[in-house]
Parts: structure tokens; sequence; C-alpha cells
């Protein structure tokens, strides 16, 4: 008797033992998963506020904040359709609409507070702009990527007339046929009220990926602080990374992926099962310097980010969402405004997201988006920057044609590979 109660006491511990090891277990990977943070955001669809004068934006292709948390976008009035300017004609079709300036500038609470850009004395505005960047001294860098000549009739620095309708997005922001000419063959510097500084570069110049003296198609800038560098990402007709010097205008260097001599061969189409490419596809979309002096560069069609010392030195790649053809996964990148940059954000604007990424190890942690045209939803979404309280502001290609704010609200634990539309929560029914 004795020995059988033993025998069912020691039963009934062990089974308690496993129980308890059990809720441990599970309580130890639960608070591990919820180890795993990273910054969470909410759109917010009324920023920014409506533009004055019946202005509508076309294909919104840049976005940059400066040092005062404004937020400069730039678009394409060339890319809208005759519908949408019936204002414009002569005598006006309707009340509506007529393409804003080039470029705008936001406050933080969503305010025009300035605008210009287009043709003007001593530069050559792109048929097809492309990229905004405000450097540390507030000055404005853009580029462009216009193929052609300048339609007769049409004035230098006229926007170039909308794609035809049917294209792909592909074809629409990524087509560079061998046998076109390359028009946007340098980057413009203006101070930030529009006033002409620089050009690098001449329309129709381009020798290809190993020309130093000019631009093919440049498609994203970035300026080194400590240096005083531009770094272009060109980008839709070149296939490399070049530096100058930002104040005379000078060559520095230039390299390809891996850090190699770059060249224009047609590499076909992007297989995710191939090999990685040993060179650049068009478009080279981005280069951004990290504050550990990291390079950063979007190999948009290759669906990957290479990083490099600012000599050129490969580091290391990672691929995002590789099975992503078309017009590509790695469109454009942020870094997080905590001092050590913990995370970056790329756009991805053929899948229509934002991607959440550990920095360091290139980790995707989670996105936010998916395909649409309401608030928190994406159509090509193209551009991507941050602003000092580490809110992400987006831009839209093709029918996108918008500028988008995503609140940050701080770090949470990652519950989800893909959010969705970060939808306000005070808004949620």
């Amino acid at each position: 008797m004795k020995r059988h109660l033993f025998v069912g006491v020691m039963f009934v511990s062990a089974v308690a033992v496993l129980g308890f090891g059990s809720i441990a277990l599970d309580r130890h990977a639960t608070v591990e998963a919820a180890a795993v943070q990273a910054p969470r955001f909410e759109v917010d669809p009324l920023w920014p506020k409506p533009l004055p004068n019946k202005w509508i934006l076309g294909q919104t292709i840049g976005v940059s904040v400066d040092a005062q948390d404004h937020v400069w976008i730039i678009h394409r009035a060339g890319s809208l359709e005759p519908g949408e300017v019936h204002a414009t004609t002569n005598p006006p079709t309707a009340q509506c609409c007529a393409p804003a300036p080039p470029v705008l500038e936001f406050d933080a609470a969503g305010n025009l507070i300035g605008h210009w850009g287009g043709p003007g004395q001593g530069y050559d505005w792109p048929d097809s702009n492309h990229g905004i960047t405000v450097d540390y001294n507030g000055n404005v860098w853009i580029g462009g990527n216009g193929r052609g000549a300048p339609s007769a009739g049409r004035g230098r620095g006229t926007p170039a007339p909308a794609p035809a309708a049917g294209l792909n997005r592909q074809q629409d922001e990524s087509q560079t046929a061998g046998t076109q000419s390359f028009n946007d063959n340098m980057v413009l510097k203006f101070t930030a009220d529009g006033k002409f500084l620089m050009q690098i570069g001449k329309p129709l110049s381009s020798k290809g990926s190993n020309d130093i003296e000019n631009l093919r198609l440049p498609a994203k800038t970035f300026l080194d602080k400590q240096t005083n560098e531009l770094y272009v990402a060109d980008g839709y007709g070149n296939h490399r990374v070049i530096v100058f010097d930002a104040e005379t205008g000078k060559y520095k260097r230039h390299w390809g992926a891996y850090g190699a001599k770059p060249d224009d061969v047609d590499l076909g189409r992007y297989d995710p099962k191939a090999a990685p490419a040993k060179q650049f596809r068009n478009p080279v979309h981005c280069a951004d310097l990290s504050v550990d002096r990291l390079l950063y560069v979007c190999d948009r069609v290759n669906d990957r980010i290479q990083v490099f010392k600012p000599d050129g030195t490969f580091v290391k790649e990672a691929f995002f969402n590789k099975e992503t053809l078309g017009s590509g996964s790695a469109w454009d990148i942020a870094f997080s405004r905590d001092p050590q940059q913990k995370y970056m954000y790329l756009a991805d604007g053929e899948d229509d997201k934002v991607l959440v990424i550990l920095r360091e190890t290139l980790e995707h942690l989670t996105s936010f988006g998916e395909g649409g045209r309401q608030p928190g939803e994406f159509y090509g979404v193209h551009s991507i920057a941050t602003d000092s309280k580490g809110n992400i502001y987006t831009t839209e290609t093709y029918r996108g044609q918008r500028v988008q704010k995503f609140t940050y609200k701080g770090l949470a634990p990652v519950t989800k590979k893909d959010q969705g539309v970060v939808w306000p929560a005070r808004l949620k029914q």
C-alpha cells in the first residue's frame, strides 16, 4: 500500500515539474520573442495640407528632410494626363487643375511654405527630374533620367511628356535600351530659394560608366558633411556610384558592384535563381552614407543592397524580397534617427511596402504598407526620408503621385512579418 502511494506521489510530482517546466519554457519563448523589437509607425492621413492654386502633383520622384524638419519633394509636371490639367488650356476647359511647381517645401505641420523649379539661365533643367537632396548647408541637389533629346517645339528643360499608356512599371521607370540617347547627364545644385549654384555634367554628353566628366541618368545624391563629397547613384544609364567634390564639382572616384570597375554590358533580365550579378543593373537607385561611414547602395532590379566603405571597398550585401521581378525591390533607403542609426527603412516600390531592417545585420524585421491608393497604401513607393523625430516620409511615382507621412510611435515587439496598412489606432472602429 505504502509502495503504491509512494509511486503515485512521485508521478504527480514529475507531472508538476514537467508542467512548471513547460510554463517556464513558454514564458521564456514569449520573452525571447518580445525581445525582437522594431520601430512602429502609423500613417497620418491628414498630412500634408491641400495645395493652393488648384495645384496637383505628378509622379513624385524624390523626398528629403532638412535641418529644420522641413520636407522637400520633387515631382514631374509633365507626367500628368491632359485630363488632370484642364485649368491650363486656353481657354480653360474646367476649373481644375494645374501642375504644381517641380520643387515643393513643406513645414512639419504640412503647410506649403516654398516652391520653385524649372528651366532657367545657366543650367540645364532635366527633361525628367529624379531625386532631391537637401544637404547640411541647406543647398538642394537634383538629378534626372530623361532619355531623349528635347522634342521639336519643346524648350530645353521643359518637362517631358507623360509615358505612353500601357507601359508597365519596369518600362516606365527603368527602361534603358542601348540605342537611346541619354539627355539628362547631369546633377544640379541650388540654394534653398532656387538660385542656381552649380551643374556637374552636360546633356547628351555621356560616354558611359567610366566617363568622369558626365553622368548618365543619375537617380539620387548624398552629401558627406565630413568630407564635403557628393555621392551620386548613377544610375538609370550608368552602372556605378561616382563621387565629386561638392564645392568645385571635381571628380574624385567611382566604382561598380563589389567595388569593381563598372561596365555597360547588358546583363539581361534579373533571374532570382541565378548567381548574384557581378555588376549593377539599371537603375543604381540610391547611395546613402551612415553615421559609421558605410555607404549603402540600392541595386534596385537585383533586389539587393550592397555596402561599401567610402573609398569603394566592398563590405557585404543582402537581398530583400529576392523573388521580386519587374522593377525590383530595393528602391530607396533612410536611416532611423537614433545616434547609432540602428534601423534602416527600405522602400520597395514593386511590392508596395516599406521594410524595417536591422542595419548592422541587414536582417529584415517587419514591413508595412500594401498596394492601393488609400492612406497607408502605396502605388510605386519611390523615395523615403526621416525627420529628427523619427517620422517617415514617402513619395510615390507612376500614378501614386503623392507624399505621405508615417508618424513614429516608438519601439514595439515584432508580432507580424507584414503589418499591412498601419492605420492610426484612434481611428480604428
